[in-house]
């Protein structure tokens, strides 16, 4: 088990404070094993931890029920006490119970949950301005490295972060079996589930189309097209709303389109990605031979994972693969696979030349014998920039 700094050097500034600590995330992408991590390093004998997918905790699941179980175990102590609570949001009505102890007790809370949701409706009159929230996600190439150093590019291509992978050694036939019962986890619990969802044939064929076209541009009407010409008639408005499912269960990512020189969002040309790649191999596989889309997803989920805001860029008739904004600065990158005959250099570099200000600019790739700059822009392997 690594520990996960990157996540925990930005939760420390809170430990202690009387502000709810919110993790979220896709399921299994490793929000237990941080909030465990978090719970080791606090090192109280103060501390209450409970994961609510946990059968043994089932009686705990409505609010009523948890707030008497904690008021129980603090006491009258006027000391300070640690609350873990994991997966939230399978306790109904789960914001009064946190909120009703926050302000009864000395407590720091920390929550998890799989679903974006969770902060939002009644969570936000109840607790407005005293949570903060850190999306936790997949483990990057870097992290997957500290856990095995012998782990290739090539296999993280293949079969992504989730972090379980490393116990079960990368096995081809248990990875894809482990990667495709995470995709039904979230599938079923979290979107089917709590979008009420009757067509789940549907949902799993429209899931399928954005994997297999991560990276491209479409919309909810092209989709619906392909499936009229399978003969089967589906409202665009389903459509959107059951992407936008997947997006508040962290599975999908819907990055805007920016016209740069213009400097305004566009309605088309959206794009999405997955939160791991290697759960399109499980589903739609051939991850290796399309390798050129899964680079590009894996450069924008680590985009994310820095801390960018993300958005794919326009400048003219040409097309940026990603614009990172943080701290008032930006970040303009191109990413290709091959990067060796002067027809991509022109079209790779062609494209960032375009950009009329002077934020940086990059270009990533895995293959090719170009090396150093082009026009003063650098040309980086993606490896070496994960």
């Amino acid at each position: 088990m690594i520990i996960r700094e990157s996540y925990l050097s930005k939760i420390r500034p809170f430990i202690g404070k009387d502000i709810i600590k919110v993790l979220t995330g896709i399921r299994r992408g490793g929000k237990s094993v941080l909030l465990e991590q978090i719970r080791d390093e606090i090192n109280s004998p103060n501390t209450i931890f409970l994961n609510f997918e946990d059968l043994g905790n089932q009686h705990l699941c409505e609010y009523h029920s948890l707030h008497e179980y904690v008021c129980d175990k603090i006491g009258g102590s006027k000391e300070t006490f640690y609350l873990f609570f994991d997966e939230i949001q399978e306790v109904q009505g789960w914001e009064k119970a946190i909120n009703s102890l926050r302000v009864k007790f000395h407590a720091d809370i920390y929550i998890t949950g799989s679903n974006s949701q969770l902060l939002s409706g009644e969570l936000a009159t109840y607790i407005a301005g005293r949570y903060v929230s850190f999306t936790v996600y997949p483990f990057s190439f870097t992290e997957f490295k500290m856990v095995n150093p012998d782990y290739t590019f090539d296999q993280y291509i293949q079969y992504g972060g989730m972090p379980f992978l490393a116990s079960i050694g990368f096995g081809t036939e248990f990875s894809k079996n482990y990667l495709q019962d995470i995709f039904h986890s979230v599938v079923l619990k979290d979107i089917v589930k709590r979008n009420n969802i009757r067509d789940v044939d549907l949902l799993e064929r429209i899931i399928a189309y954005a994997l297999a076209n991560v990276g491209k541009s479409f919309s909810a009407t092209s989709i619906s097209k392909f499936f009229k010409s399978e003969n089967r008639t589906v409202a665009p408005e389903t459509i959107l709303n059951y992407l936008k499912a997947c997006e508040e269960a962290y599975l999908l990512y819907r990055l805007k389109s920016q016209d740069i020189n213009g400097k305004k969002m566009l309605k088309v040309n959206e794009k999405y990605y997955v939160v791991d790649h290697g759960l399109r191999e499980a589903i739609v596989g051939e991850n290796l031979q399309n390798v050129e889309i899964v680079l590009e997803n894996i450069v924008g989920l680590e985009l994310l994972r820095r801390g960018y805001k993300v958005c794919v860029g326009r400048v003219g008739e040409k097309e940026i693969d990603f614009i990172g904004e943080k701290d008032g600065d930006k970040l303009y990158i191109q990413v290709c696979y091959l990067l060796n005959d002067e027809s991509t250099i022109q079209r790779e570099f062609g494209s960032l030349l375009e950009i009329r200000d002077n934020y940086p600019k990059i270009v990533l790739y895995k293959e090719g014998s170009f090396r150093g700059k082009f026009e003063g822009i650098p040309a980086v392997k993606i490896e070496d920039w994960l």
